[in-house]
């Protein structure tokens, strides 16, 4: 429903923007001859863009929690999975998850400019010093350390009314909500294959809470979607380089993320 949403909205907007350009001068190239047809192509184009924004949305509820991601993110409306095979020790993926910088995934920052439309971070990522590592761009902004098994799982979020107001703290992510808010969980978890071989996985889980919240958050979802599944794709290639060009290290002179990450 994501893809077809945002296949919707997208088509709807060009449709539209060339029935407005055919208002002027009609698009005889796209068979739009006179300004009547590009006054109907306008009316399909927003059509269509309203149908994408309004698609049902779906709510998923876990019943059986299995991973830490599941604790903070039972119920969602809103994901995207990624995976991985890394050959490489699941230290060595681990340490290159809390280690790889913004400058090692391929058009990160252009990518993520583009999803927020032009606008700041509220992370920080956009104007974070080179070579910080991302995840302590991330919770050194609107992101926190939700939870960390070392070798295994890192769970990091943001949770608050999308319309101002404070941030919910970490302790507060597993109780329930009522009021208007949007909640975001993601994750990076590696399960071994064997000794030198992993499977590394990140996920996303987003739930909107108010209808005009989750309306609003659709939209946005089905627009950003393409771009942000492609962020995540490069984000775990990277890790993946990172971890199968790094010299074995040792994971008793580690330290942990969560005494990195501190702010």
């Amino acid at each position: 429903m994501t893809i077809f949403g945002g296949a919707l909205i997208y088509l709807g907007l060009i449709g539209a923007a060339a029935g407005v350009a055919s208002l002027l001068k009609p698009v005889r190239f796209l068979g739009i001859r006179t300004r009547t047809k590009g006054l109907l192509v306008l009316g399909l184009g927003l059509l269509a863009a309203t149908a994408g924004v309004y698609l049902p949305v779906t709510e998923t509820r876990l019943e059986t929690l299995r991973t830490r991601l599941d604790e903070f993110a039972p119920i969602f409306q809103f994901s995207e999975f990624h995976s991985i095979p890394v050959s490489a020790s699941k230290d060595r993926v681990y340490s290159a998850i809390r280690t790889v910088t913004p400058e090692e995934i391929l058009f990160f920052k252009t990518l993520t400019w583009m999803r927020r439309f032009g606008k700041r971070s509220p992370a920080g990522i956009l104007n974070a010093p080179e070579h910080r590592p991302i995840l302590e761009t991330f919770t050194a902004g609107a992101f926190l350390l939700l939870a960390e098994d070392p070798g295994r799982e890192i769970v990091l979020g943001r949770a608050g009314n999308p319309r101002g107001g404070r941030p919910l703290p970490a302790e507060e992510f597993k109780a329930p909500h009522q009021a208007e808010f949007v909640k975001i969980v993601m994750n990076f978890r590696i399960q071994d294959v064997d000794a030198t071989h992993c499977s590394l996985t990140t996920e996303t889980r987003v739930y909107a809470a108010g209808p005009q919240v989750l309306r609003g958050f659709a939209a946005y979802w089905r627009m950003i979607y393409p771009g942000s599944a492609l962020i995540r794709r490069m984000w775990l290639r990277a890790i993946k380089r990172r971890a199968e060009a790094a010299s074995d290290a040792n994971p008793g002179t580690q330290l942990s993320l969560s005494s990195r990450l501190r702010p």
